[in-house]
């Protein structure tokens, strides 16, 4: 990787990493489905005008059903789900819960035949589970969560699995802009519905609003430029790098902002992370 790659690699890390604090942040004003709602629109107005000055155009009719079932996986239901779940569990627990996900998408994976198991993938996900239990655990004892909150982000996590593997078989050979774009403007149209015949936000703080910009713009927006920037010039493994610096970032952030960071929530990152790591590893293979 050149230094630009790293560069991006961590504004990318910090971006993502950034967000479950400002999902909080933005949760304290706003109903959750507002917050999931102007997070699709800010980060659509990034895409939709990065498509415009590349002149990358929409996908083919064909592939829209597709796109807002990926809208609904990727998008709409867990940056829901989050912004829910963050209103009682704490942002730094939030982002180790979300590192869940690529045990969830090999799960998944598994399930449909796409992956082939192995000794190594089984210990990744026991070890990887094993940590979640444990930061739920600590989370709990430690006042930082709910059973509720953590089920709520658990779920977004899945989804999030359940939306990456449908992505790779549904929409391979697509522009990544194009599809990143669509799938944020198709995630505004389905919340908005919720958000207008819903509870309406009233005394907005310019924090909140703030929060709320910044988590569209950077956190989704240019976050996905960044992704699929990377992604062009670097490989997917590479790539997939940023899942394991995420509730790194997620936990200085959330202790900046005073959140408590308990020894069981450290302890429950470094067991994920190695989960995630044993997944992402090359086989073991047996001295001859």
């Amino acid at each position: 990787m050149t230094r630009r790659d790293v560069r991006d690699l961590f504004l990318l890390s910090a971006f993502w990493g950034m967000s479950f604090l400002l999902i909080k942040w933005a949760g304290h004003d706003f109903p959750p489905v507002w917050v999931a709602l102007l997070r699709s629109v800010f980060g659509a107005l990034v895409l939709l005008l990065a498509m415009t000055v590349t002149r990358t155009a929409f996908p083919p009719r064909r592939f829209w059903p597709v796109l807002a079932l990926l809208a609904l996986l990727s998008n709409a239901f867990p940056w829901l789900m989050f912004a829910l779940g963050e209103q009682t569990v704490s942002s730094s627990t939030a982002s180790i819960l979300n590192a869940a996900t690529p045990l969830f998408t090999l799960l998944i994976a598994l399930g449909l035949g796409d992956s082939r198991p192995s000794a190594q993938m089984g210990l990744g996900v026991l070890v990887g589970l094993a940590g979640v239990a444990l930061t739920v655990s600590g989370g709990l004892s430690g006042g930082q969560a709910s059973l509720s909150g953590v089920l709520m982000i658990l779920a977004a996590a899945l989804s999030y699995g359940v939306g990456g593997v449908l992505s790779k078989k549904k929409a391979a050979g697509l522009t990544p802009l194009s599809v990143a774009g669509s799938q944020l403007l198709l995630s505004s149209l389905l919340l908005l519905p919720f958000a207008a015949f819903g509870p309406h936000p009233a005394d907005v703080s310019l924090r909140a609003w703030g929060a709320v910009a910044a988590l569209g713009v950077f956190g989704s927006g240019l976050a996905y430029l960044l992704f699929y920037a990377l992604l062009a010039r670097v490989s997917p493994t590479q790539t997939s790098a940023v899942t394991y610096i995420l509730p790194i970032w997620g936990l200085f952030w959330g202790a900046l902002a005073g959140e408590h960071v308990g020894l069981a929530s450290l302890l429950g990152v470094a067991v994920v992370l190695l989960g995630v790591v044993l997944l992402g590893a090359p086989p073991l293979r047996r001295a001859t």
